[in-house]
């Protein structure tokens, strides 16, 4: 997901994407350690995609105050 699209979702869609998103990651982090994990590329893409999440978060939660 790009930075534009998330800038258009709301607050609250992007508490529950952020959610949503670190639960993925966990996931992906266990089954990496547990060698299930097939596609280790992932780890790092939903890496940047919480981060992408929490800083147009941050911004509007800032641009809020």
């Amino acid at each position: 997901m790009t930075g534009s699209e998330l800038k258009e979702l709301g607050i609250e869609e992007l508490e529950q994407k952020s959610r949503e998103t670190r639960d993925e990651l966990f996931s992906a982090k266990v089954k990496h350690a547990t060698g299930q994990l097939e596609n280790t590329a992932m780890l790092g893409t939903l890496r940047r995609n919480v981060a992408r999440i929490e800083s147009v978060l941050g911004e509007k939660r800032e641009a809020m105050k």
